[in-house]
């Protein structure tokens, strides 16, 4: 089955409402943009996002929380988006923060065919509340269940046309545990290139985890806050 997409709009094409997206991505950095602007232009409501961030007021999953078309967040980091929260104040917007690392863990365990893990992180905490608590070796773990998400959508730097995926720098974030984590997966690529032109020692998600691939354009690359060195 052929891989390839032309845009961003023909790889999202069935995602409708009321489905669990994650959207990889670490602050600004890593974002599938044109999944994102594609997702806006569908208009699609009633999603669940999975994602680190936010995003912005005007960039990332804020464009999509702006046009009310996310039913509930779930997320780790959301501290820069003043639209975010506005909605979770007024109660528009279901919201689950959890730990950094457990929403990491939560989605290795969906791609290794996992239905839960046990962690420490949050046991004695509002995030604890409702959840099974069991002792190992006497010490208390709380068991999260594993991400069940309709799709992924990541960014990669580079990608072949069988799905094969190289992500650059800081871009090497949630990307690869979330490409391995949705029942399909998309990937937009800033470089898209045949099979055999990657060097396989350098290839961070292999193809069998990637079911759509098509080459991004028109790349913002945001810095959420920059900080340079005083001259």
């Amino acid at each position: 089955m052929n891989k390839v997409f032309s845009n961003a709009d023909e790889a999202i094409h069935d995602i409708t409402d009321g489905m669990t997206l994650l959207l990889g991505g670490f602050g600004l950095c890593g974002l599938p943009e044109n999944c994102i602007t594609a997702l806006v232009k569908k208009g699609i409501k009633e999603l669940t996002c999975i994602s680190n961030n936010a995003g912005v007021d005007d960039f990332g999953i804020g464009l999509m929380l702006r046009q009310r078309q996310v039913k509930k967040m779930i997320s780790s980091y959301v501290g820069e988006n003043a639209e975010f929260e506005r909605q979770l104040l007024s109660g528009e917007l279901e919201v689950e923060l959890i730990p950094q690392g457990t929403l990491a863990t939560r989605c290795l365990a969906a791609g290794y065919g996992m239905p839960a893990i046990f962690t420490p992180a949050g046991v004695g905490t509002e995030v604890a509340i409702g959840k099974e608590i069991r002792n190992f070796n006497g010490k208390d773990y709380l068991m999260e269940m594993a991400f069940d998400a309709d799709f992924a959508i990541v960014k990669a730097w580079k990608g072949d046309s069988m799905g094969n995926l190289v992500y650059r720098s800081t871009a090497r974030n949630f990307n690869p545990v979330m490409a391995m984590a949705g029942k399909i997966t998309i990937a937009e690529v800033e470089e898209l290139v045949e099979p055999g032109e990657l060097d396989p020692d350098q290839i961070h998600t292999p193809g069998i985890y990637v079911h759509r691939i098509f080459r991004g354009a028109n790349y913002e690359k945001r810095i959420e806050q920059r900080t340079v060195r005083p001259r």
